[in-house]
């Protein structure tokens, strides 16, 4: 279930989920956070992409980013997914191409996505972790967390 937001005070600008990981589905996604035609557009490339990533066997995907926040206008939405027993060769190659500040994927998906537990984010950390803390502020805050494993699928559009 997804919390209300909360308000972090400043210099975070707008409201953010409280700290911890949430689990959700891409439908409650969809109606919390795809209230106008921007987000729509922004939740379906989330979900374009998380069917790439389930179809690879990808089974959990966090969902991070100004898309699941009070912006007003998010400029895309950014997520981290769990490597563990996925097939590579099944996975769409614009997943892994992170190169040009991941303009590939922001085209394709409309957002960034990233390895949870790889190296790459700064500070040495993984992704997962960074995720979990507001980059104006460095505060702890949320993140979603949804299942794409194969009894799940459904909820996969």
């Amino acid at each position: 279930m997804i919390p209300s937001l909360i308000d972090l005070g400043p210099p975070t600008p707008w409201p953010v989920l409280p700290p911890g990981v949430h689990d959700t589905d891409l439908g409650e996604i969809e109606a919390v956070f795809g209230n106008t035609p921007h987000r729509r557009k922004l939740f379906d490339g989330l979900r374009r992409a998380a069917t790439a990533l389930a179809q690879a066997g990808c089974t959990v995907l966090y969902v991070d980013g100004s898309f699941v926040t009070g912006k007003d206008h998010p400029g895309d939405f950014d997520a981290c997914w769990d490597h563990r027993g996925m097939d590579f060769k099944r996975l769409d190659p614009v997943l892994l191409t992170f190169d040009n500040k991941r303009a590939a994927q922001k085209q394709k998906y409309f957002g960034e996505v990233f390895w949870a537990f790889g190296p790459g984010a700064p500070d040495g950390i993984n992704f997962l972790e960074l995720f979990q803390n507001d980059k104006d502020s460095g505060r702890p805050k949320g993140i979603l967390r949804v299942s794409l494993k194969p009894s799940s699928v459904g909820a996969v559009p």
